[in-house]
């Protein structure tokens, strides 16, 4: 596998498996078994649509302003130790627990569901932080950027569609807030280290 294609897969997968509303969102409705394609298609294609955003528009700002490269890395590493630290923030505090019912909810229409989790995706400045900028800088420091945000995208296509196909294998597991604790102590530490990775490039 090519380092740039793994870099890629590594990072984006990372930076889309902390928890928010749109990855609950996901969870919750895998756990109902209602929509779950197209909902887990259309998170994952809005990722793939941003990470080209990024990985196509970020050579071009380099060019025109050759500093914007090194901001955006610095920006980058500030932001993941940010999202580290929240997310070990979490962790301390007790972390979350996923509410569910034995019950069969009642289905609901489709168009409501993708309109709601378009908002979710489109909607949240975490994403093109995420995604446009963080995503798109560090691409510029690999040799093949469209070998690395082909991984991220990949990386976003495994993570929703495992995510919401394998909910219900998940239900019992997070009914517990210690699991959310574990996974949160997780996502933090790696933000960390790719932050740290980061400033020394």
């Amino acid at each position: 596998m090519s380092p740039s294609l793994f870099a890629g897969f590594a990072l984006g997968f990372s930076l889309i498996m902390a928890i928010g509303s749109q990855n609950a969102f996901v969870l919750r409705q895998g756990l109902r078994r209602q929509h779950v394609f197209w909902i887990c298609l259309t998170c994952a294609t809005s990722d793939a649509l941003l990470i080209t955003a990024g990985v196509m528009g970020f050579g071009s700002l380099t060019l025109v302003w050759p500093w914007f490269e090194q901001a955006m890395r610095w920006g980058g590493a500030a932001f993941l130790f940010w999202y580290g630290a929240r997310s070990l923030l979490a962790a301390w505090r007790g972390g979350e627990t996923l509410q569910t019912n034995g019950s069969a909810p009642a289905e609901v229409a489709l168009l409501p569901v993708l309109m709601t989790v378009a908002a979710l995706t489109w909607l949240n400045p975490h994403v093109y932080l995420d995604t446009v900028v963080l995503l798109g800088a560090i691409s510029a420091q690999y040799p093949q950027p469209l070998l690395f945000g082909l991984g991220a995208a990949i990386a976003s296509f495994t993570f929703f569609f495992s995510l919401g196909y394998g909910a219900a294998a998940l239900a019992p597991l997070f009914a517990h807030p210690r699991s959310w604790q574990v996974l949160d102590v997780v996502v933090g530490l790696t933000m960390w280290a790719i932050a740290v990775k980061l400033l020394m490039m």
